[in-house]
């Protein structure tokens, strides 16, 4: 069984960027949240923070994603359990996390 890997975007762009990097790797993309075994959230969004902490919670690894220049937010998302990148990473480190995970 593939792995399952949650996007929460609300880029287009970036979904189907990042949806093509998780079918090269041979996961599948899931709107379920509870069923995924790695969630990819964007952090601009109110409530990242906390959605960040409810998967980090339950054993679920977030790879959260933004603007360079929100190194702020960026910042508080590696406080509250994930890895955080610029938008100009996420798709190299996500394709490392689904390679060695």
């Amino acid at each position: 069984m593939s792995r399952l890997v949650f996007l929460g975007t609300r880029d287009l762009f970036f979904r189907s960027k990042l949806a093509r990097v998780v079918a090269a790797a041979g996961a599948e993309l899931t709107r379920d949240e509870s069923t995924c075994e790695l969630a990819v959230l964007e952090i601009e969004p109110a409530g990242s923070t906390e959605r960040i902490k409810a998967f980090v919670a339950r054993g679920t690894p977030v790879l959260a994603y933004g603007s360079h220049v929100r190194a702020d937010l960026l910042r508080t998302a590696r406080e509250a359990g994930a890895v955080a990148v610029p938008n100009s990473q996420v798709e190299e480190r996500l394709r490392g996390l689904l390679e060695t995970t």
